[in-house]
């Protein structure tokens, strides 16, 4: 949930900035956004883990960095959207600054998407904790992880096989059941769906 927070509210900085200011701030901030994306997610969070060491810390750190750009890309268009609404324009005119206008007028909007996206990108979260877990590079053995769990049972799978069978379906229930609430906090926070 840490992860999913720190990687909303960096790319949410990002987002405001880039959508609202636009111009070269825009155009810088969207090329490190399309650089970060392109990279691949995984292999980046296991290398930077590897430099790093294993450490709860760590992996929060590792998987905020690597994550934000996703949020980023989604909220810059939102703001796009926004920032052309007559009331943004009429808090220019009145003389708001700019980090005003972001912050009280722009990101209030904005919230309910962050809030879809968080809930939606615990899942991905939780995997990539797991596997990095699994593989050694995550939380270090003294502390509780699903993965790690997973990575200690696979040595008895064939005598005691619930020991990497239940902690699988434990990350499956609760990744299933972040993107069912995300799916179901869409529905709820969308003014379109509300009407029906």
């Amino acid at each position: 949930f840490i992860v999913s927070v720190l990687a909303g509210l960096i790319g949410s900085v990002i987002a405001l900035s880039s959508g609202y200011l636009g111009g070269k701030v825009d155009m810088i901030l969207m090329r490190i956004t399309d650089m970060m994306i392109s990279l691949p997610y995984f292999i980046v969070a296991i290398v930077m883990a590897a430099i790093l060491g294993p450490s709860k810390h760590n992996i929060i750190i590792i998987l905020a960095i690597v994550g934000w750009a996703a949020y980023a890309r989604v909220l810059r268009g939102e703001v796009l959207r926004i920032k052309e609404r007559d009331f943004v324009l009429l808090a220019v005119t009145s003389g708001c600054s700019k980090l005003r206008i972001m912050l009280q007028h722009i990101f209030p909007i904005v919230v309910n998407t962050l809030i879809i996206l968080v809930t939606l990108r615990l899942g991905v979260v939780i995997i990539a904790e797991a596997s990095l877990s699994f593989l050694g590079v995550g939380v270090p053995p003294p502390n509780p992880a699903w993965g790690l769990m997973i990575a200690e049972g696979r040595t008895y799978i064939s005598s005691a096989w619930w020991l990497c069978v239940w902690p699988g379906v434990a990350i499956f229930l609760v990744v299933l059941s972040c993107n069912l609430m995300g799916d179901w906090l869409r529905v709820r926070l969308d003014p379109k769906f509300r009407q029906l």
